[in-house]
């Protein structure tokens, strides 16, 4: 039997995630430099040169390897705080039972219409528990983007239910500012011109720099 250790013993968010963290800025400079492959032809070529043959192969392999890297990271970071990962696992399923118990208490008290005024079918209380998470980590991730102060305000009132924990909230956050990043690189591939290509790839950079202070930010 595992047993759970306390909240104090487990570690910082920036040990915790230490080789996603890693990975995250490796990926911002390979984000940079694919970007700075592109455009360096273009600043060497001369003032009379009309067309510049520039390559996107970096920002491409950038695009379909960061998934992987973070993936692989993440697999890293659980394997070396093995506690701290069954810990959080803990966690999510203690929330989320709560989130649950909230949903069917708000679905009998309303009396809905399972298929809603629309006739759209209304999300299941499990849907409805999945969703409040998601949710929650999308408007910290966006708060944090402007007033990280607020964003942590906003993260403590979001748990003070206990229908949500902080660090699950912050770790969704930092899930949210990853797809984005990611949504941006594999836009890149299907990009219409290479200029569009780099500026997608480095598009990305402030969504991935974002998820860096998220894993790394500890409200202790």
């Amino acid at each position: 039997m595992t047993i759970a250790p306390d909240r104090l013993e487990l570690p910082a968010r920036r040990r915790r995630h230490a080789r996603l963290i890693a990975a995250l800025t490796t990926l911002i400079g390979a984000c940079a430099e694919a970007a700075g492959a592109l455009y360096r032809p273009i600043a060497a070529a001369s003032p009379g040169t009309e067309a510049v043959e520039v390559n996107t192969v970096p920002c491409v392999q950038v695009s379909l390897t960061a998934a992987h890297l973070l993936d692989r990271a993440r697999t890293e970071d659980d394997a070396q705080w093995p506690a701290a990962a069954a810990w959080e696992r803990a966690q999510a399923q203690r929330t989320y039972a709560a989130r649950c118990a909230m949903a069917q208490a708000q679905e009998f008290a309303e009396h809905y219409d399972p298929l809603g005024e629309t006739g759209v079918p209304l999300p299941t209380v499990e849907q409805s528990a999945a969703m409040d998470l998601v949710s929650a980590g999308a408007e910290v991730a966006a708060h944090w983007r402007t007033d990280p102060e607020a964003a942590v305000t906003l993260v403590h009132e979001l748990a003070a239910s206990g229908e949500l924990a902080a660090d699950e909230i912050l770790d969704e956050a930092l899930d949210a500012a990853v797809l984005t990043g990611l949504l941006a690189l594999q836009e890149a591939r299907s990009a219409p011109d290479p200029s569009t290509t780099a500026e997608l790839c480095l598009g990305a950079v402030p969504h991935i720099t974002l998820a860096v202070a998220l894993a790394s930010a500890d409200l202790d």
